[in-house]
């Protein structure tokens, strides 16, 4: 992580809007310079909501997939509540991949922003939580507006499913892992 290695996360790192076909990119670089053992993805939400589903999902398909260290899955989320607990876990040399759900403008549903950087987990609801991440993505699950808590509970299952897979999959392409 990156606090933990002695580097000042920004969380204003330049953030990618992209695809999910273009996730293969973003994840082909993070193959290049890093090996599979040193990458951790923190996956980062709940399943008691559909919107902040996203994290725990995409966890479950990271393991399915054959990734060795993947924190936040549908058995075991990681949320608001655990979300520190968890990073004091994660040994300072490992390299963290951190995916959250987000909520943004209507023209960037469906759409990921991808960035080598943290990102801030709980923003878009106004939550306090650590910035995480060596790399990110955030996946731009609703759009957002006066009642991000409801709307994340209203947000289409089957969207966020969706989206999980994509990341899921792009990333053990990037990394030629097979279900």
């Amino acid at each position: 992580m990156s606090e933990q290695a002695g580097k000042t996360p920004s969380v204003h790192a330049a953030k990618a809007k992209m695809s999910g076909h273009e996730l293969a990119g973003f994840f082909q670089g993070i193959s290049r310079r890093h090996a599979l053992g040193s990458i951790v993805f923190l996956c980062i939400g709940t399943d008691r909501s559909t919107g902040d589903a996203l994290g725990p999902l995409t966890g479950s398909r990271l393991v399915e997939y054959g990734f060795p260290q993947v924190i936040g899955t549908l058995p075991e989320p990681c949320d608001a509540f655990n979300l520190e607990a968890k990073l004091q876990g994660i040994p300072e040399d490992q390299v963290v991949i951190a995916i959250d759900a987000c909520l943004g403008q209507s023209s960037s549903v469906g759409y990921f922003f991808a960035s080598e950087g943290p990102l801030a987990p709980a923003q878009s609801v106004g939550g306090k939580l650590p910035a995480v991440g060596d790399y990110s993505v955030a996946a731009v699950v609703n759009v957002h507006g006066p009642k991000p808590y409801w709307t994340l509970q209203v947000t289409s299952l089957y969207q966020v499913m969706g989206m999980a897979e994509q990341i899921a999959k792009q990333a053990a392409a990037a990394f030629g892992l097979r279900p």
